[in-house]
């Protein structure tokens, strides 16, 4: 598959890191990434955004995960590793294959970023394929909702997840040689993991970078059955139905029905262990950068190979499929970097970031054949203009741009060739004066969307579609006292239709669906309008958040009741809706004794979903509380808590109702010696009661439970 557009974008990135060559960069330090080789690394920043700022003066829900908290969170996928943060839950197809679903939104509606560059993968098209972002080799993920995402493209309006490495240097370590490693183990899978990493100072501002990481996990244990009540009694039915037209059929057997090929009663009794969930991954990076008192400018080659199954989908009634495909993923990434610092009385630096990638992706049958085969060849350029800080004035302002040629072969190609052509502009501009703090956004994006299919793909719509999309938003935060800030935020955005949405036709068995586009869809809006009070003081500290969205042609899949293939139809349409929810958590010191501080934590999420003229929106989470106890000391923690999700009986048509459910976590951690205390271990077990819990927000629900009882070991040492 041909890229046109390679080298023209290959000459911009040459160009511009020669502009901040060696010649005209010295001693930089970065506030897009961590700036600290080591342990402690300031958690209130928030990087994402063209603008460093402090988490406490962000105006929209935002989460940072770093550190000992990050260790514990860490799962094979990224929504299982961020499954427990405020305001975010999982689409959980199973263990491996896991993005996350933030304020109810998931799939096109939340751009997963690594180092602020899209992950240029195949997992926006279907909820059973895996990111290709590793959550292994993380230093910091931070999850950024509300119109500040709108920065990085139309595709953020539900919010951006962006995952922090160091694969790019962007400052020289403190010693010759920087080595950091975890390893792991979690029982509930058999999961081994391990990654590592070192930083080599080269002398004159040159540092080199490798890191690699390797995951091998076993069918997770589940603590009960892996169907349902429903769905086990459904195929105990069907087995009884099916033996008495055995009984009755006699030397006619066979006649009517393909015998033999289900064993209904044997899907029933599955359990204890999830079938084809096992997974086996690895990944290898190297980069190179200068870094000097006049900018920075890097380099970074890495490769993924991750190779998992899906959940089996087994089948309860006559004439259902049932598959246990293997999914091969592949990819070679290269990013570039280049930072020049400017000092002038307008600009103060100027930041390149950019992204190419080759994507495969292989769906093997239960006989080693390949099905189908995804394709993705896509690149991703970012152009920032820093500001500098005047009278309290600060801001940014740039470009972007997303290439993205996308083809689909094999028997189940669900979609044609087609291609995608972003470009964006956007500033984002902040003022402080006295104890107001005040921003504006604004941002266009032109789309070109074009479907090619090939000569022998009739049934699929050819042509292309073209949208420009404005989005704008103003937000103002009142310091009430020391330590107390309440923030209100306005915005109207503006989503262009993926190409999934608009050119699907055909069947997808990966998700046991018949999947139809709509290639006239009209782009989407949204008018929201969000709440924030922070407030923090000796002892405490407490976040509230609450939001309002009504959106206008809102894109989502909607079930027709209809079968093709044998599998449900699902057809995309667009209608009103209204989403609201709110987000809270707090930290309270109880006690201090010595060198030990008892803290009671709290946190609850909730979102409402409602779609015009069709009723409560699909695979919505529901009202999720929990509450922890930590004694905490320089060298040990210790933290018990309880989480409860409550049962969701607001569902969408043909979707089931979920119970709620009741989890106990504990752990301990301990940081053995050192005044940086560079080794920290690690034991905690999740789901301490063995107790069997569905996602809502997963359509895999009803056949796959989330894992039961995990003890997991971690270690991480940095030096």
């Amino acid at each position: 598959m041909s890229f046109p557009f390679r080298s023209s974008a290959s000459l911009i990135v040459l160009a511009l890191m020669s502009a901040a060559s060696p010649a005209a960069a010295q001693q930089a330090n970065d506030h897009s990434g961590p700036n600290d080789y080591h342990a402690g690394e300031d958690e209130t920043i928030v990087v994402t955004g063209a603008v460093a700022v402090s988490r406490k003066d962000v105006l929209s829900g935002v989460a940072v995960l770093s550190g000992t908290e990050l260790d514990q969170a860490l799962r094979p996928s990224l929504g299982e590793t961020l499954a427990d943060t405020p305001g975010v839950s999982a689409s959980s197809f199973g263990p491996n294959a896991s993005r996350p679903v933030l304020r109810g939104l998931q799939g096109e509606r939340v751009r997963v970023l690594s180092n602020g560059i899209g992950a240029i993968d195949a997992s926006n098209t279907s909820a059973d394929h895996a990111l290709a972002i590793n959550p292994l080799l993380a230093k910091r993920i931070e999850v950024l909702r509300g119109p500040q995402s709108l920065q990085y493209g139309s595709a953020a309006i539900g919010g951006v997840v962006n995952v922090i490495d160091r694969r790019i240097p962007t400052e020289i370590p403190d010693e010759p040689v920087h080595i950091g490693a975890l390893v792991g183990y979690g029982s509930a899978a058999s999961e081994r993991m391990a990654s590592g990493s070192v930083d080599l100072s080269l002398g004159s501002g040159w540092v080199a970078h490798f890191d690699g990481s390797w995951l091998k996990a076993d069918n997770v244990r589940i603590p009960g059955y892996a169907l349902t009540p429903a769905l086990r009694t459904e195929a105990l039915v069907s087995s009884l139905i099916e033996e008495d037209e055995e009984a009755h059929e006699g030397e006619h057997e066979g006649e009517g029905h393909e015998h033999g090929e289900v064993d209904f009663a044997a899907n029933a009794a599955v359990r204890g262990r999830l079938a084809n969930s096992a997974a086996r991954t690895w990944n290898l990076a190297a980069g190179l950068a200068y870094v000097g008192e006049g900018g920075s400018i890097g380099l970074a080659y890495s490769k993924l190979d991750n190779r998992y199954g899906v959940p089996i989908r087994y089948a309860t009634q006559p004439g259902q499929g049932q598959e246990a495909p293997l999914l091969q993923i592949r990819q070679d990434r290269i990013d570039a970097r280049a930072e020049l610092k400017l000092g002038g009385d307008l600009l103060d630096k100027l930041v390149f970031r950019y992204g190419f990638a080759d994507y495969s992706h292989f769906e093997i049958e239960e006989d080693g054949t390949v099905a189908t085969s995804f394709f993705n060849q896509g690149m991703e350029g970012r152009l920032e203009l820093v500001q500098t800080a005047r009278g309290g004035w600060t801001g940014a302002s740039g470009m972007q741009f997303v290439l993205r040629d996308f083809d689909v072969v094999g028997d189940e190609a669900y979609l044609p060739r087609n291609e995608t052509r972003q470009f964006g502009l956007f500033t984002l501009q902040q003022l402080q004066t006295g104890s107001w703090k005040l921003e504006a956004g604004l941002r266009y994006e032109s789309s070109r969307l074009a479907s090619l299919p090939g000569p022998d793909q009739p049934q699929f719509f050819a042509g292309e579609r073209s949208f420009d999309t404005f989005s704008a938003s103003v937000g103002a935060a009142y310091d009430l006292a020391p330590g107390w800030k309440a923030g209100i935020n306005l915005s109207q955005s503006e989503r262009s239709p993926a190409a999934e949405e608009l050119f699907a036709f055909g069947p997808h068995h990966g998700t046991e669906t018949f999947e139809i586009g709509n290639p006239v869809l009209r782009k989407e809006r949204a008018r929201s309008i969000e709440a924030i009070l922070r407030g923090s003081g000796d002892g405490f500290d407490l976040e509230l958040s609450a939001y309002h969205s009504w959106f206008a042609n809102f894109i989502y899949e909607a079930r027709t009741g209809g079968f093709s293939d044998g599998l449900p139809e699902y057809q995309i349409t667009q209608a009103d809706a209204r989403i609201y929810g709110f987000e809270a958590q707090a930290d309270v010191v109880l006690a201090r004794a010595g060198v030990w501080t008892l803290k009671a934590q709290a946190m609850a999420d909730y979102v409402h979903a409602t779609i015009d003229g069709a009723g409560p929106a699909p695979r919505i989470p529901p009202l999720r509380l929990k509450g922890a106890l930590a004694a905490n000391s320089s060298d040990l923690d210790f933290e018990a808590e309880v989480e409860r999700v409550t049962g969701q009986n607001r569902t969408a048509a043909f979707e089931t109702a979920t119970p709620g459910y009741t989890m106990v976590n504990a752990s301990v951690a301990w940081r053995p010696w050192g005044k940086q205390r560079p080794l920290s271990l690690m034991l905690s077990v999740n789901n301490l009661f063995d107790v069997e819990a569905r996602r809502h927000a997963s359509l895999l629900k009803d056949y796959a439970p989330l894992p039961g009882r995990d003890i997991r070991l971690t270690a991480r040492i940095e030096l």
